[in-house]
């Protein structure tokens, strides 16, 4: 099974503290999706749209920029990471 990719990643909050995670496929975000609690408006959207990206009906972007607008209802949105410059 191929994954279904979008860029950029989205970096969420985990449970477990100082821990973060990017995610960067429906697959992830739809996973991810299913462990909040805050079940709000946006959650539905991205994941109605998330089934409908892993069924090819949507792209993945549109399933990033939808999982994007959750994270932020419900507060574990992180910004990247910042590289380092050598």
């Amino acid at each position: 099974m191929s994954r279904h990719w979008f860029s950029p990643p989205v970096y969420v909050r985990t449970d477990d503290p100082g821990v973060r995670v990017a995610i960067s496929h429906v697959e992830g975000a739809a996973e991810e999706l299913m462990k909040w609690t805050n079940r709000g408006h946006r959650w539905d959207l991205a994941v109605r749209i998330c089934t409908a990206a892993l069924a090819d009906k949507v792209s993945p972007q549109v399933a990033g920029k939808a999982f994007l607008a959750a994270a932020k209802e419900e507060g574990t949105l992180l910004p990247p990471m910042a590289t380092s410059a050598r």
